[in-house]
């Protein structure tokens, strides 16, 4: 499993999921974006469709009618009704649940920069998890030390 820790500086995650669905998409994966903020999930909803125009980021809601079909999940939980392998967690706070993916997006602010440093620890001790480190640098991701 790989985990990706993303640290937002003064970006919103609704400006990041789309850029990590639009790449999930290219590598044919399905996504499973989470926060268990509904406004959250609300202003990432309404970010796929506007946040990166030219790709077409169809998703849904969890629970929805349609759920099972949608490349792009969002969710208040870790349940992937449309069989993502790929997680985002959009709100910044590690669920165990994610450790069932195949690769996970871990989304803080600086308020959440503790939260995610003691994660980043818990996961370093499982063999079986890559951890990587991005962060903004003049409006580009780079990775990180």
């Amino acid at each position: 499993m790989r985990v990706d820790f993303y640290q937002l500086s003064g970006t919103p995650a609704e400006a990041v999921v789309p850029l990590i669905a639009r790449a999930t998409r290219k590598e044919g994966e399905r996504l499973l974006a989470v926060s268990g903020d509904g406004e959250e999930l609300t202003r990432i909803d309404e970010a796929l469709w506007t946040r990166v125009p030219e790709a077409f980021l169809a998703h849904g809601m969890a629970g929805d009618a349609h759920a099972a079909r949608q490349p792009i999940l969002l969710s208040g939980d870790c349940e992937a009704e449309n069989g993502a392998r790929y997680i985002a967690l959009a709100d910044g706070v590690w669920r165990d649940d994610a450790m069932k993916f195949d690769r996970a997006f871990l989304l803080f602010s600086e308020a959440g920069l503790d939260g995610a440093r003691n994660c980043w620890r818990m996961l370093g001790q499982h063999e079986d998890v890559e951890r990587r480190f991005w962060k903004q640098e003049g409006g580009k991701w780079r990775e990180g030390p």
